[in-house]
């Protein structure tokens, strides 16, 4: 009697189309094209460990396969998330039985790699290091980070890139002719789909198939698929996004580099690519302040509340209401008036001070609320600034006996900042007039 598992499933069109030879790979012209890194690699007929570093469904698994299948070697893959060192050494064993019996060489690859724990990554290097096998991993993930140093050296490192919209629309060409070959579409659902594909070809052709699967169950026969029908079978999702990975950390770095250089459509840029993805709000809220701080200081104090009123307001209204305050925050905080001057003069007390030993505080500045600390000098000429010409007591000292001036906090000639420099210079001037009397 037969049973659900005498027929084998159906396999998703990602991988009906999976490339089974080089010249089929699309995109990664950087790494492929004549000349290329990899391309040399693939002429010389000499294999080496490799790391394939780039976001999902750009190719990392597609390329480990064929670089087994064009030096003719086995073929051993595990995913970091499912192996352990029980699964790595039966790979180990394999490619060593491999070897022994039947003469072939072993590539073993490793998805997410970055997954793996340090002692996992280190089980690998001694078969790497004596040829048994040719390692290749593939990561999401800054491998720099997520890769230990030994087996990092031993392993050369390949930057993938998103797919292009014209590599994406070579795809849905050939996805197209396999999947629904009689049934045309409008442009505009073209460029819908591959917009929601995102750089991702795995993402694009899972998008097509559900596209696919819409069409061929419509009651109705379909001579043209449009762009309603299209965004009706899709169940669009966020765009590409790693909430703790690369992706995340250089988007909020160009995020703050935009709002630092003073560019506020490239902040909103950023700043909605962000939410987009699915980033926290709060997150960015927090962000933002920092920024205001940081970047801005007391060259333009507003920032500092509009950055902190933009994050309660975030806090009343929630999301989607909230963001616009947070979006008017980033604009603000882009056309203000720049300082590091603060940040730079904390780091730098900061940096004294952890290196410095205990200096004590002079005699005057010390507080005396019974009669022994005055007895022992503590207040004693004290000068009260409030009682002083322009409220400043010209040439007192309020720093250790013995500290020079560090001069850390140096004001710039932008916004608010130009003036406090103006009286900064002004109390200088004071200062060497008292000192002179």
């Amino acid at each position: 009697m037969g049973n659900l598992f005498d027929s084998p499933p159906t396999p998703p069109l990602a991988e009906e189309l999976r490339p089974q030879r080089i010249e089929e790979v699309i995109g990664q012209e950087h790494l492929l094209g004549e000349g290329k890194p990899l391309s040399l690699v693939f002429a010389s007929g000499k294999p080496h460990s490799m790391i394939l570093w780039g976001p999902p469904g750009v190719g990392k698994t597609t390329l480990a396969r064929l670089t087994a299948h064009a030096f003719d070697r086995e073929f051993i893959a595990l995913s970091a998330v499912l192996a352990g060192v029980k699964e790595i050494r039966e790979a180990i064993e394999r490619a060593q039985q491999n070897l022994e019996q039947y003469g072939r060489q072993t590539i073993l690859f490793v998805d997410e790699i970055h997954r793996f724990n340090k002692s996992q990554q280190d089980a690998l290097l001694p078969h790497v290091e004596s040829g048994l096998l040719t390692f290749i991993g593939a990561t999401t993930e800054n491998p720099s980070f997520e890769v230990n140093s030994a087996l990092l050296s031993r392993a050369q490192v390949y930057v993938l890139k998103s797919l292009e919209a014209e590599d994406l629309k070579k795809l849905f060409q050939r996805a197209h002719a396999f999947a629904l070959p009689t049934i045309e579409f409008e442009e505009t659902a073209i460029d819908y789909v591959i917009t929601q594909a995102d750089g991702d070809a795995r993402r694009l052709l899972n998008l097509i198939e559900q596209v696919a699967n819409a069409a061929t169950g419509s009651k109705a026969p379909l001579d043209k698929i449009q762009l309603d029908f299209v965004q009706n079978a899709l169940s669009v999702t966020a765009r590409r996004f790693d909430k703790g990975g690369d992706q995340f950390y250089d988007q909020i770095s160009a995020l703050h580099k935009s709002v630092r250089g003073s560019n506020p459509d490239a902040a909103l840029y950023w700043f909605c690519r962000m939410l987009d993805g699915g980033a926290d709000p709060r997150y960015l809220a927090r962000r933002i302040i920092r920024m205001a701080w940081e970047d801005i200081g007391l060259a333009d104090p507003r920032a500092m509340q509009i950055a902190n009123d933009a994050a309660q307001t975030f806090e009343r209204l929630g999301s989607p209401e909230g963001e616009l305050a947070l979006g008017q925050a980033v604009i603000y905080l882009a056309i203000a008036a720049k300082s590091n001057a603060s940040y730079k003069a904390f780091n730098a007390a900061r940096a004294y001070v952890s290196q410095d030993q205990s200096k004590s505080v002079p005699n005057h500045l010390r507080n005396a609320p019974t009669k022994l600390m005055k007895e022992l000098g503590h207040g004693k000429e004290y000068r009260y600034a409030h009682d002083e010409p322009h409220a400043y007591a010209a040439g007192e000292g309020y720093l250790p006996e013995g500290m020079q001036e560090p001069a850390w906090y140096k004001p710039v000639d932008r916004g608010l900042e130009s003036q406090i420099a103006e009286k900064m210079a002004f109390l200088k001037k004071l200062d060497e007039e008292a000192g002179k009397k």
